[in-house]
């Protein structure tokens, strides 16, 4: 077992084209760190870096003490699960277990024995005379787990090992490879894009975008504390909600008052799909992470009014008057308030869409300015037909944002979070016109 350092690291392809943007990341030894960004963000090159199978254009890779720049992917110690499995078609699942450890000239018996024990840990020792034809999706992804871990390598890489699985076997196969990593405390090193398998896996996840490292933090200080919006947007299901505002005091009260932007534009047209909002335009979803708009702000004065907590006057003083992001997590909107004078702010909205999800439901709204918003609430009861008692299509509900979760954001695509005490930006922010 070893750890695992990149610094620098950078990956540009023909064209000019920079996948990895000199990252740098430290890995401790017996780590287990997942790397999770939307498509193209370079997070399964930066792996093939690591294993040796991508060429770098620059910057080091440290596994252990040794640098492993130009050592062949062999040679690393290292052991990697794809996405497809490669079994060998025309070997037993014995015989694929145990193929690297034929090729070291290990004795029979010995290979015998590891893959014994293996098989027994993954529970697949009734599958060893099988060929890969005749298991399931899920006996595949266990027989390349256990053909990695025979090697007894200093680090594990998982490259998506769990997207052809159907959702039921992933959440199953996602806690064995948890219960796995708690057993052999090898450093692992696991890519995805779902950020619910990041969450659940990781010691630490790294966020990327663009090949850069927008944040490597622990699951839950990411999930709390994101860095920035895009980061906020990427963590949680739904994603966060995003309100364009400004800060104005208001009878000596400071609030947050909602906007919208002129000419609106967006970012990536090619990740995203095309849906009618309620004012019959157009307006681009990205299924992977929250709707981040850009434009001009203006205040036509119907747009709703929030106070902002006490704990963040302070740092948005500086700020009243200029363009301003809120963030609110659909887990953080609420049917009823709280007694505690101060802790919730009530919002109005338009309910659009209802959906079951047992305890819970998403509920998609919108203000009089923004035509997506998405509350995840405890379940209402249901009238005979299975429609909500309380909550009506195109009718005005009420929830209330729990003021202690809230998020200010600069305005952009990564604009900083603002509610941070350790991550207010220094940069100039856009006024009002």
């Amino acid at each position: 077992m070893a750890s695992v350092t990149l610094e620098r690291l950078t990956k540009i392809y023909p064209g000019g084209v920079k996948a990895v943007n000199a990252i740098d990341l430290q890995i401790a030894d017996r780590e287990f760190v997942v790397l999770v960004g939307p498509s193209g963000c370079g997070k399964s090159t930066t792996l093939r870096m690591i294993a040796g199978l991508e060429e770098i254009s620059s910057g080091t890779i440290r596994i252990g003490e040794r640098i492993v720049n130009d050592v062949p992917p062999k040679d690393r110690d290292i052991a990697m699960v794809f996405q497809n499995y490669a079994l060998y078609p025309h070997m037993t699942v014995a015989q694929n277990m145990g193929f690297a450890l034929k090729l070291r000239k290990m004795p029979k018996a010995l290979i015998l024995q590891k893959v014994t024990e293996t098989a027994k840990m993954l529970e697949i020792e009734h599958l060893l005379d099988r060929k890969p034809k005749a298991l399931s999706g899920g006996q595949r992804q266990r027989v390349a787990v256990g053909r990695a871990i025979v090697r007894e390598p200093k680090a594990f890489l998982f490259d998506e090992p769990l997207s052809n699985l159907d959702a039921k076997l992933r959440v199953t196969t996602r806690a064995e490879l948890k219960r796995l990593h708690q057993r052999l405390k090898t450093t692992t090193i696991y890519v995805t894009h779902d950020q619910e398998e990041a969450m659940t896996l990781g010691d630490r996840i790294v966020v990327m975008k663009d090949g850069v490292i927008q944040q490597a933090d622990t699951p839950l200080s990411t999930y709390h504390r994101p860095r920035n919006r895009f980061v906020a947007g990427f963590v949680g299901m739904p994603p966060m909600n995003f309100f364009d505002g400004a800060i104005r005091m208001l009878e000596g009260r400071m609030i947050f008052e909602e906007g919208t932007l002129r000419n609106a534009k967006i970012r990536d047209p090619d990740r995203l799909t095309s849906v009618q909002t309620g004012g019959g335009g157009r307006v681009k979803i990205d299924a992977e992470s929250a709707v981040i708009m850009e434009g001009e702000l203006t205040l036509p004065g119907i747009g709703f009014r929030l106070d902002i907590p006490e704990r963040l006057r302070g740092t948005l003083a500086g700020r009243i008057g200029r363009h301003i992001v809120l963030g609110i997590r659909p887990e953080h909107l609420h049917r009823n308030a709280v007694e505690s004078e101060g802790r919730d702010c009530p919002l109005s909205m338009k309910l659009n869409v209802i959906e079951p999800l047992g305890n819970d439901m998403d509920v998609y709204m919108e203000t009089q300015l923004n035509d997506r918003v998405v509350a995840r609430i405890e379940a209402t009861a249901e009238a005979s037909d299975g429609s909500s008692l309380d909550f009506v299509r195109d009718s005005q509900v009420t929830l209330y944002a729990d003021l202690r979760k809230i998020h200010f954001f600069e305005p952009g695509e990564s604009g900083m979070n603002l509610s941070l005490s350790s991550g207010c930006s220094k940069e100039p922010t856009h006024a009002l016109a």
